[in-house]
């Protein structure tokens, strides 16, 4: 039944509702177990679209879902905003087409994901107001920001099993895993995070439900003070709003 959706939505999304000979190879592709979006070869994300060229994560509803909810609260002028872990650049182009008075500078370790940003900023008209760099977290980033976005890997290596087996098989490790208990990349964010956050700043950091309570202990070794967990469209924890610290 599933897959039956799909073959039809590939067909209106992809083809206009009008199959040729591309239709049936990419019907193949799904046959295999490949990703609906990679086949089709964009998703939409926040109001923008973006482009799946180069396989990078797939943007998941969860994430379009806090991103949009903390867009419609950000305020001010010349906003300077991190989008770090970039992959797709689909949460800074989502600011970007949002919030008119941001500059967004991306971040990824990926040369295919610097590269996959790029593609979708020119496919969304946006020219000017980004800095894009590769950058293994912050080693390539410089200044400080209004605001932080950060979705990171941190899929835990122990629960490789109940990982989508389309998602094992298709899409970027290193974008999904974040060593063993999946806290290796929010662990090395959250050491410097607050060096590059201005005054009165925030973060926004995504995480699985699951690993709320070591995150919490993590704040409090690196001496983070205030925090707020957020839940997601499905009603589990899904992001946490960091705010900068009051000296």
């Amino acid at each position: 039944m599933k897959l039956n959706k799909e073959v039809k939505w590939l067909l209106e999304e992809k083809y206009g509702g009008k199959p040729d000979k591309g239709f049936l190879k990419d019907v193949q592709r799904l046959n295999k177990g490949e990703p609906l979006d990679y086949v089709i070869g964009f998703t939409e994300f926040g109001g923008a679209k973006i482009d799946l060229s180069k396989k990078p994560l797939i943007p998941r509803q969860e994430t379009e879902f806090w991103v949009g909810e903390e867009i419609k609260k950000i305020t001010g002028k010349n906003l300077r905003i991190l989008d770090v872990f970039s992959g797709s650049g689909c949460i800074g182009i989502a600011v970007l087409k949002n919030v008119k008075s941001s500059k967004v500078f991306f971040a990824d370790k990926s040369l295919d994901s610097v590269k996959q940003i790029k593609i979708n900023l020119k496919i969304n008209k946006i020219k000017g107001r980004v800095v894009v760099r590769q950058s293994d977290i912050f080693s390539n980033v410089k200044g400080k920001f209004d605001y932080i976005f950060a979705n990171p890997p941190y899929v835990a290596e122990k629960k490789r099993n109940k990982v989508q087996k389309s998602a094992l098989k298709f899409e970027p490790e290193m974008a999904l895993f974040g060593g063993q208990d999946g806290l290796f990349y929010i662990k090395k964010f959250l050491r410097d995070a607050l060096r590059f956050l201005r005054p009165g700043g925030k973060i926004f950091l995504e995480f699985s439900p699951e690993q709320k309570k070591e995150i919490e202990k993590i704040f409090k070794k690196f001496g983070y003070r205030n925090w707020e967990f957020k839940k997601d469209q499905f009603n589990r924890y899904r992001w946490v709003k960091i705010f900068a610290m009051i000296k």
